[in-house]
């Protein structure tokens, strides 16, 4: 099986059309079993890597850690890694299919995991990782180019619609909490009276 798994995943990385058509048929347990592999693969070495960080962390800051958040680390990639997956690929799904993919959400959830392979492979590696993390946004949309048989321009338009908007929106409500704040701050007056008085 993990012979299987490394093979597909250097398909993606190597020939990523090709693997991409291959794997159009696997099963749903397949596809959520390759992808909770690499995901676990993921958050150990990422936990690991905020371990082997912890000896600088605790002299800039001032404050001991010990070994809590490198668990926390690994919790928040591997958990919180799989949830968000899946509500990203539901919401770019439902811009697929406004924009005419009728292939089914699996089919574009399962080109979202099989995409994610580079980020999850060497995602974790500090300071290069956001390089990977683009490079499994393209794969996914040659992914969902595959399985949905949309155009790539249609399919690049539904992407930045579907990144624009969650980041506008944060925007949007991070400038009113800040907004509110500054104007609900009463800014302090000296106590008395601040002018002195007249000589008469």
């Amino acid at each position: 099986m993990m012979h299987s798994l490394a093979d597909k995943a250097k398909g993606f990385l190597l020939n990523p059309v090709e693997t991409f058509q291959k794997s159009k048929t696997d099963e749903t347990g397949a596809v959520f079993t390759y992808f909770a592999v690499l995901l676990l693969f993921n958050a150990v070495l990422s936990a690991l890597v905020v371990a082997l960080g912890f000896g600088g962390m605790e002299k800039i800051s001032g404050m001991s850690f010990g070994l809590a958040f490198p668990v926390m680390v690994f919790f928040m990639v591997f958990i919180g890694g799989f949830i968000c997956t899946l509500i990203f690929a539901a919401w770019l799904h439902l811009w697929v299919y406004l924009f005419g993919g009728r292939k089914g959400i699996m089919q574009t959830i399962k080109a979202i995991l099989y995409g994610n392979t580079p980020r999850l492979l060497f995602g974790w590696i500090p300071f290069v990782g956001i390089f990977f993390a683009l490079w499994s946004l393209v794969l996914s949309i040659l992914g969902i180019r595959e399985y949905q048989e949309l155009s790539t321009g249609k399919l690049i338009l539904v992407v930045v619609i579907a990144v624009v908007i969650p980041v506008v929106v944060l925007i949007l409500v991070a400038a009113y909490f800040i907004t509110s704040f500054m104007t609900t701050t009463a800014l302090p007056f000296p106590s008395g009276n601040p002018i002195p008085p007249l000589n008469s």
